[in-house]
Order: C-alpha cells, then sequence, then structure tokens
C-alpha cells in the first residue's frame, strides 16, 4: 500500500516530493526490520498473551493496513514538498526511532536469554531474579532488566513506537487532522497498555515486580511518568 501510494503521486503529478518519500522510507525500513527480526515478535504481549485469537487477526488483516497507511494516502493526494533540512532531520530523527525501538528489545531479551551475563551498555547488567508459575502449574525462572533502557522506564519500549509514528506523521503538516489520528491513538493505546502491564506483571512476579517498580519509578517515560 505505501509502494502504492509513491506510484499513484507519481503517475498523477510527474514526481515524488520530498514529504512521501521521507513518511515512506521510514515505513518502509519499520516494515524491513520487522521480517529481519520476525522472531523478536514472538517474544512480545501481542503474541504471548494475546495469541493469534480475533484481535490479533482483525488487527493485522484490516486495521493495521488502512491506518498505517493514513499518511501516504494523505500525501498521495496532497503532493508537497518539505525544507531538505526539515526532510532529513525528520528521516534521520525516525531511523534513530526505530533502531531504539529494535536495541530495546534486543537488550532485554539478549539479558533474559543470559540470565543477566552478558553486557548492557558496556557493562554487567543489574537484574533481580524473579519466577513465575504457567497455567499448567509449572514455575520458571527469569530476571527482570535494571539497567539500560530498562533502567530508564518499566516500558521503555513503547517510547521509540511513539517516536517512529510521529516521525512518519510529521511529513504531513498540521494543515489536516487525518494523518495524525494514528499518533493520538498510538499514545492513548500505549498509555492504557502500560497500566495494563504493570498490573499482569504484579500478578505475574508478585513482589519482586513492586522492587522493580521501586528501583524503576518511571513508567513509559523517563523522569516524566
Amino acid at each position: 500500500m505505501v509502494l502504492s501510494c509513491v506510484a499513484k503521486q507519481i503517475e498523477s503529478t510527474g514526481r515524488l516530493s520530498n514529504a512521501l518519500a521521507v513518511a515512506a522510507a521510514l515505513q518502509l525500513v519499520y516494515i524491513f526490520k520487522f521480517f529481519c527480526w520476525e522472531s523478536g515478535y514472538f517474544n512480545t504481549l501481542d503474541v504471548m498473551h494475546y495469541r493469534f485469537g480475533f484481535r490479533n487477526f482483525w488487527g493485522v488483516t484490516s486495521w493495521l493496513p488502512a491506518i498505517y497507511a493514513i499518511v501516504p494516502l494523505y500525501l498521495a493526494g496532497h503532493p508537497g514538498d518539505l525544507p531538505s533540512a526539515a526532510a532529513l532531520g525528520i528521516l534521520a530523527f525516525g531511523l534513530a526511532a526505530i533502531w531504539l525501538n529494535y536495541d530495546a528489545d534486543v537488550q532485554r531479551q539478549r539479558v533474559r536469554a543470559t540470565g543477566g551475563n552478558t553486557t548492557v551498555w558496556g557493562r554487567k547488567p543489574a537484574v533481580l531474579p524473579a519466577s513465575y508459575q504457567t497455567s499448567d502449574g509449572a514455575r520458571h525462572q527469569t530476571v527482570l532488566l535494571v539497567a539500560g533502557w530498562w533502567g530508564l522506564a518499566r516500558h521503555f519500549h513503547y517510547v521509540p513506537e511513539m517516536m517512529i509514528a510521529v516521525s512518519w506523521t510529521l511529513p504531513a503538516g498540521f494543515d489536516h487532522a487525518l494523518p495524525w489520528f494514528y499518533v493520538v491513538y498510538l499514545i492513548m493505546l500505549l498509555m492504557h497498555r502500560a497500566a495494563y502491564d504493570d498490573r499482569r506483571c504484579l500478578e505475574k512476579y508478585g513482589h519482586i515486580w513492586e522492587v522493580y517498580c521501586a528501583r524503576v519509578p518511571y513508567r513509559v517515560i523517563p523522569f516524566a511518568y
């Protein structure tokens, strides 16, 4: 759909605006990152907790292609160019957010896979040993990371997700509210989900989660929330 929007603008105007080029490039890099690191998605809340029920099935077949593509669809019919410095700045901001999103997830998964016997930001990370019980009654051991990105906020990975959404929406400007629908929706969703995550983790890990919250007091945004 993103590439179709690019083709439509070229067909209609004879050229591709740098606004759509930046938005499309960021979305395509985001998609490419997902497929390169598809295995990492299986460790996310969406898969581990919600499985592949109606919520996820409907989301990936209907909601995602319609809502993610709002910005390219808008820009395809509203061609316009950004100042070169602004285009490059937005592109750099978006690429940095995509890398941050990947690095935060990899950091946590590497620490859990090694039981904390690895390095985070060049040093051995602080971790809290935790245990939990699955539905079959078996108990499992894991560690909660209290260092790196996860020492800044308990659900830090939501920050780059919001940054990514903002980055590929900025090229649409502020003349119309429609392109910003996904950004507003995502912020509301992730803030609600962060509170839900906290409750779920308290049920799962018990007292050790309270200790973790005391060590990492911010829920999503470091030093703010």
